[in-house]
């Protein structure tokens, strides 16, 4: 199979892979996602196919606005009526109970299905017009960093899938926040491109999940995508350093090897000499940060790098996000950087 590269205006083109049981590459506002019918089972069990994705890891469902919600899920809580007016068209994905004609591929036997409202004007003409839901994880193979542009997720998916939409760089960069309804209180279960402190604008009382900070046990089942697996990660084995950023840098410059990748804030890219350097932006953009910590995790499998250190933000608005999604690339393996000066900084 060759995969074909499309255009934005090749909506009809596009509606009809997915009407057809076909695989397309979308552009969304966070990543690019790899989509299909999400009611044909057999086109969603391609999905998994292609990413090599576990099988107990859910997908989510795709549709261009609220009016769609009671197509899929049942006893719909008007908190999701409201988060939807506040934040869709947007990152933000809602576990809700789902409806009976709703594929167990996508929820993978759940009772429960994440339904989203992508803010992609071109993905969306193409939900309308395919007339369908569209189930979607992330555009890249399964472990991947996720990919922001068309020609990442071609790098990954090329010959395994249909076609893809080129709709330009995602504005976001990391996916969706996903919150848990069917919860009381509601949980956030991902961290994403909508921060933890807007959804309690509207709800209130929000739990976090402890799957946002530390890995499930064996045999937990994940309820959302994103919180059993390692994700995000290049071929070098990643260690997290958190702290003040200061103490980042220099814990980091005292461990440095002969090939060291170094993933930092743009105010500490001069300091460590002789190593692939990949920055994420200034310590106090966030935003930023979130826009390129893909990019930069994905640039390190064409260096010699043989271990890479990532400086982490603080848990703060859409720094929850970026530091959830270095330490899925690593695993897990963090360290905290303890202070012993002498560095200059």
């Amino acid at each position: 199979m060759k995969t074909r590269l499309l255009t934005e205006q090749d909506i009809d083109a596009a509606a009809a892979i997915l009407r057809n049981g076909g695989l397309l590459g979308i552009p969304t506002e966070t990543v690019y996602g790899l989509g299909a019918d999400g009611l044909n089972a057999a086109a969603v069990r391609r999905i998994f196919t292609a990413k090599g994705r576990p099988q107990d890891n859910p997908l989510i469902l795709h549709v261009p606005g609220a009016s769609w919600l009671d197509l899929y899920c049942r006893s719909i809580p008007s908190a999701a009526y409201a988060l939807a007016e506040a934040f869709w068209p947007g990152p933000l994905t809602m576990i809700l109970r789902r409806r009976e004609h709703v594929p167990n591929v996508v929820t993978c036997g759940l009772n429960t299905v994440g339904v989203r409202c992508p803010k992609h004007p071109v993905t969306l003409e193409i939900i309308r017009a395919a007339n369908v839901p569209v189930a979607a994880p992330s555009g890249n193979l399964s472990g991947r960093p996720s990919p922001t542009c068309a020609a990442h997720m071609m790098e990954d998916m090329d010959g395994r899938i249909d076609a893809i939409v080129d709709g330009g760089p995602c504005g976001v960069g990391v996916e969706s926040t996903i919150i848990d309804l069917t919860a009381q209180p509601p949980r956030l279960l991902r961290p994403g491109g909508l921060p933890l402190e807007a959804l309690r604008d509207v709800l209130g009382e929000v739990s976090v999940d402890k799957a946002v900070l530390s890995p499930l046990a064996p045999g937990e089942k994940p309820k959302a995508p994103g919180m059993k697996y390692r994700h995000y990660a290049p071929k070098a084995p990643v260690m997290v350093v958190a702290g003040e950023s200061r103490r980042t840098a220099r814990y980091i410059r005292r461990h440095l090897g002969d090939h060291t990748g170094v993933i930092c804030f743009d105010e500490y890219k001069n300091m460590f000499p002789g190593c692939v350097v990949e920055t994420i932006g200034p310590a106090g953009d966030p935003e930023e940060q979130a826009r390129r910590v893909f990019d930069a995790l994905r640039a390190f499998d064409g260096t010699d790098a043989a271990e890479i250190f990532a400086q982490c933000p603080a848990n703060a608005g859409l720094g929850l996000a970026v530091a959830n999604r270095l330490k899925k690339a690593a695993g897990f393996h963090v360290v905290e950087a303890v202070d012993v000066g002498g560095d200059g900084l």
